[in-house]
């Protein structure tokens, strides 16, 4: 029997986009490969990973493992990837991407993301996290707009279907869409119950850009048992009552209120339970309850950005 997919969300470029990915950081190797290959057998057609993840090639192996076997064809799976901060330079740019899309492996990539409004000093491929002699972070001054021009010549060459942005705020989104030709079809933040990115999401929404979210269950720590959301009583009953885990309240609530989230997991059990979560639906009560953890918190502040005061930083605002 085929696995039951996810819906799909239509992007404001033409193409449709899975409401549920998988999500690929920190899985490396053979871990990444497995992960993936479980996944599409499971029934998930996103899937997200970065050049920063380094396991692109595992990734692509994964995929074209099971274009093989029959399980699925390229046009059934939306691939994500990013560019990451050191090719910020223009001409930079292309270089990066086809070295990424001949690790992968596959003839075109569904979505390319700039991963940072920051860009980072280039010294060589392998370092990712540049550092002078003080150990501090090496960043540069290259303007994202001109970045983002650049990735829009991947779109129009046909190996690019669709760009975007990720860890941007909305008014580096609205200089974007003031000073570009192709629209970003999302932007890709942190948002889980704690910092549920509602402003943002709907500054996105009225602009038709797909808010996408990562580490949305807040990468759950049971012996401190953190986030509070997630071990919360309220989320309990809530799982309780719908007969789900917490962690299925928590993405069913991130769907319901109009984002895309990318859970993380390379547990064959926790991919196919994070799956499991399209036979329900939150009601406006159970949305309240999940809104009351909203605290605006960050997991991911990109502190080593922040203590530069770089210009570009995007966490001064609201949102």
């Amino acid at each position: 029997m085929d696995p039951k997919l996810a819906p799909t969300v239509k992007l404001n470029s033409g193409y449709d986009m899975p409401v549920l990915g998988l999500g690929t950081y920190q899985s490396k190797g053979e871990e990444a490969e497995v992960a993936v290959k479980h996944a599409i057998d499971v029934g998930y057609r996103h899937i997200d990973t970065a050049y920063f993840y380094e396991n692109e090639a595992e990734v692509g192996k994964a995929i074209k493992e099971k274009i093989g076997a029959g399980v699925v064809k390229r046009e059934d799976i939306f691939l994500v990837t990013k560019l990451w901060n050191i090719h910020h330079e223009p001409q930079r740019v292309k270089g990066a991407f086809l070295k990424q899309l001949e690790t992968i492996g596959l003839d075109y990539i569904d979505l390319y993301l700039m991963h940072l409004p920051v860009g980072y000093k280039f010294v060589d491929e392998e370092t990712l996290l540049p550092r002078d002699q003080d150990d501090k972070l090496q960043l540069t001054d290259v303007d994202y707009l001109d970045t983002y021009k650049a990735m829009e010549e991947l779109v129009k060459s046909g190996l690019v279907r669709s760009i975007g942005v990720s860890n941007f705020n909305s008014e580096q989104l609205q200089r974007i869409l003031d000073n570009c030709c192709i629209k970003p079809v999302t932007n890709q933040v942190e948002c889980s119950p704690a910092l549920n990115q509602r402003k943002l999401t709907t500054f996105c929404k009225e602009r038709d850009i797909i808010l996408t979210a990562y580490s949305p269950l807040g990468r759950p720590n049971l012996t401190a048992k953190t986030p509070e959301f997630y071990f919360s009583p309220k989320t309990e009953s809530l799982a309780k009552k719908y007969q789900k885990t917490p962690a299925q309240i928590i993405l069913r609530y991130l769907v319901d209120i109009g984002t895309v989230p990318i859970p993380k997991s390379a547990n064959q059990k926790r991919i196919e339970e994070n799956f499991n979560i399209f036979d329900f639906k939150l009601t406006a009560n159970d949305i309240e309850i999940m809104d009351s953890f909203n605290t605006g918190d960050r997991l991911v502040p990109f502190n080593l950005i922040k203590a530069q005061n770089h210009k570009y930083f995007p966490f001064h605002i609201e949102f």
